[in-house]
């Protein structure tokens, strides 16, 4: 399948190549959807093994970003960027701008962030080329490094969770394996240490386990053996494709609820995490926090009114697993037609908006 009609299969509606010699910027922007609002999504840098691989992963989560927003209750559509490159060695101040310049010739149709590999500093850089773009610093009028939030909204999804399985939303006592503890992963490791879990954590950084060992008195297990430990939650917040054909047979958990984005490594993975009896919090539902958060700066951002918002995930969380048990499809079937309907009941009756009007 050639670029055109994988993009064509998806719906998504612009795909833009940038290249800039002088600085070695090799970029994807993927647009998967405006129908709500202009594309929001942040910009990846990761040293991809080669440029179909990095237009493949910038494709499937730009539509993740899609079904994020809608499902989120936001008037944004869904867009994401990836920078092919090793971010420890190839990034720097005028390779940024040279990418934040393609970013602004997109006339707002695409708003960036930070993600995997960029940092709140680098969206500062950003800021200087582009108004489109969120997550930069509070003394510039934005929110700051929105991975708090995120690991806020997992939280209430776990809760969510456990509500479901175990008719309370307290975690005391639960185990939680949380397998990647970069930004995330220990935030949400804090959050579930002061809710008095006992938790296990994971990570190919052995500097980020060593990290949140010593501040946080932590169990640890190898990364590649943390979806095989019993628990009573795995959560993923790491790359994507944790949850795959051979990974699922190997849960020994009650429920999965995990920040990584893509974590079902192929469709019929949310068939196959049914079928082993375990409870799978969709990921663009659980890891919308950052993206609520930094929508808030849209409009003018107030931190006690961004993570108020950022506390409805539990309800979001609590709806689709309600609407997965009372019309019998998978949790994941149940959040994209939750998504999917708020989009064809919005979309026709409003119009495109851009980061001006939002201010309007």
């Amino acid at each position: 399948m050639d670029v055109f009609e994988r993009i064509a299969d998806e719906g998504h509606e612009q795909v833009v190549h940038c290249y800039d010699k002088a600085t070695g910027l090799r970029a994807v922007i993927a647009v998967h959807s405006t129908r709500l609002g202009p594309a929001l999504g942040g910009t990846r840098f990761f040293p991809y093994a080669s440029e179909a691989e990095a237009v493949e992963d910038v494709l499937r989560l730009a539509r993740g970003m899609t079904y994020k927003a809608a499902a989120a209750g936001l008037d944004l559509g869904g867009g994401k960027a990836v920078i092919i490159g090793n971010p420890a060695t190839d990034k720097s101040e005028p390779l940024l701008r040279a990418y934040a310049r393609f970013v602004d010739a997109l006339g707002g149709r695409y708003i960036t962030a930070e993600d995997v590999g960029t940092t709140q500093p680098d969206m500062d850089i950003v800021r200087k080329e582009t108004r489109h773009v969120t997550g930069i610093s509070q003394w510039l009028g934005g929110s700051g490094d929105p991975s708090a939030a995120t690991a806020w909204g997992v939280l209430h999804a776990m809760k969510a969770v456990g509500k479901r399985l175990w008719g309370t939303t307290s975690l005391a006592g639960r185990h939680v394996v949380v397998s990647g503890v970069g930004k995330v992963g220990y935030c949400l490791t804090r959050h579930l240490v002061e809710e008095r879990a006992r938790i296990t954590v994971a990570d190919v950084n052995a500097a980020a386990v060593e990290r949140t060992v010593g501040d946080l008195q932590v169990d640890t297990v190898p990364p590649e053996k943390a979806h095989t430990v019993e628990c009573d939650i795995f959560s993923p917040c790491a790359m994507g494709g944790a949850l795959s054909p051979s990974t699922i047979p190997e849960l020994r958990c009650a429920g999965v609820v995990g920040s990584a984005n893509n974590q079902l490594a192929t469709a019929e993975c949310g068939d196959l995490l049914a079928e082993a009896g375990v409870l799978y919090a969709p990921d663009f539902i659980v890891n919308a926090g950052g993206i609520i958060n930094i929508a808030e700066e849209l409009v003018g951002y107030h931190q006690e009114r961004a993570y108020e918002q950022v506390r409805r995930i539990y309800d979001t969380t609590d709806a689709v697993l309600e609407t997965a048990a009372a019309e019998g499809v998978t949790t994941a079937v149940a959040a994209e037609r939750l998504a999917e309907r708020r989009i064809e009941a919005v979309a026709g009756v409003r119009l495109f908006r851009t980061p001006d009007d939002l201010h309007h």
